[in-house]
Formats: structure tokens, C-alpha cells, sequence
């Protein structure tokens, strides 16, 4: 009934917001071709349309994890740092991944509450903090799993930080991720220091068993 529910909300995702998004950049496509390369509001169209191009990749990936039966268990290091691949970025933003410990493998409905808290953090992190450096750490010890999403960008302004943006339920979302799986979700930001997410999930809850050590033949 899980998947069934899923499928039937990805597929009204698809029929309604998504094809609306399509359309209306289709149409904003077309209408930036007319306007003189000279205007002034030509920059602020074409980011507008870039930013709905980047909606739609995002919409996309989202109704794939709700279309997803969940039995194959993707590897979580590899899938966030394909998040930077999904979204059309500056070319010029560092990206810097890090990896310590002893991975382990993860509940199935654990990793996917992970990833897409870090997949939240890394989309504001490359498409709304102007940032030049992001960094995903993600670091497993013998009681914790923590992944750290860190940016030198412009900040999250303290107000949408504490409430949200009305109409917008990013922060929210991963607030009610961490707590359902028992994770402590710690949002720090600053216009000097940029933005860094931390979030720690204690091993006896995050992980069914250790990744096998691999051996040369």
C-alpha cells in the first residue's frame, strides 16, 4: 500500500506541477529569445528560466524516489555526489567530498530519509547560496553516522532559518526527516561563514551491518 500511495502521488506530481512547470518554460523560453540581447531585464529572464530548468530536474529526481520500489539500496556516497551532475551549477564551484571510517550499510528506509536531507542541503548549497565551495563530509565511527554539508555562500537569512519561507517547506522537511529516523539536525549559518548542516544518527539505529572488507584475489 506504501508504494502504491507513492506511485499514485508521483504520478499526479507528473500530470499536474511538473507538466504546468514544463509548459510555462517552454512558453518563457520562447518569449527570452525575443527580447534584445541588450534589454535590461534580459540577465533576470534568462536566470529565471534557469532557475525553472533547475525545478524541473529537481521534480524529475523526486518522482524517481517515489516511483522507486526501494528494493535495491543505491550507494549513498555515490547518489549525492551525483547530485551535483542532476543540476545545471557554475562550473567554477569546488565540490569536495570526504569519506572516513568503516562505511556501513544502512537501513534501506535510513539511507533514504540521509539522502534526501543532504540532497535538500547540497540544491541550496549550489542553486541559492552563491557559494564557490561546497563540501559533503560524511564520517562513520563505531556509535555515529554524521554527514556534514558545509558552503562558504551568502547565508540563510535568520528569520527563514528559525520559521521557513512562507510557501516553501525545505528546512521544514529535513527538520521531520532527521526526527523520524532519530537523527539530530543542527542548521548553522552566517554572511561571513556561509551555511553548514550537520546531521548525526547513532549507529544502532542507522545501520544493519557492516560493508564486507575487500580483498585482493
Amino acid at each position: 500500500m506504501r508504494l502504491e500511495e507513492r506511485t499514485r502521488i508521483a504520478r499526479e506530481l507528473h500530470d499536474t506541477l511538473l507538466q504546468t512547470f514544463q509548459s510555462a518554460s517552454l512558453h518563457l523560453g520562447a518569449a527570452v529569445l525575443s527580447v534584445a540581447q541588450d534589454s535590461p531585464v534580459k540577465n533576470q529572464l534568462d536566470r529565471i528560466l534557469e532557475i525553472m530548468r533547475q525545478g524541473i530536474v529537481e521534480g524529475r529526481s523526486a518522482i524517481k524516489g517515489l516511483r522507486s520500489s526501494g528494493s535495491q539500496t543505491p550507494d549513498l556516497v555515490g547518489a549525492l555526489t551525483r547530485i551535483q551532475d542532476e543540476l545545471t551549477v557554475q562550473p567554477d564551484i569546488d565540490f569536495l567530498v570526504t569519506v572516513t571510517g568503516r562505511q556501513k550499510q544502512l537501513a534501506r528506509d535510513i539511507q533514504h530519509e540521509i539522502y534526501h536531507i543532504g540532497r535538500e542541503a547540497l540544491v541550496n548549497a549550489f542553486c541559492h547560496s552563491w557559494a564557490k565551495r561546497v563540501e559533503l563530509v560524511l564520517e562513520y565511527s563505531d556509535t555515529e553516522l554524521r554527514i556534514r554539508i558545509r558552503d562558504n555562500g551568502c547565508g540563510i537569512d535568520p528569520q527563514v532559518l528559525e520559521k521557513g519561507r512562507e510557501g516553501h517547506w525545505g528546512l521544514a522537511g529535513m527538520r521531520e526527516r532527521a526526527t523520524r529516523i532519530g537523527g539530530l539536525l543542527q542548521i548553522l549559518s552566517s554572511p561571513a561563514a556561509g551555511t553548514e548542516v550537520q546531521l548525526s544518527i547513532p549507529t544502532s539505529l542507522a545501520s544493519e551491518l557492516s560493508l564486507p572488507h575487500h580483498t585482493s584475489g
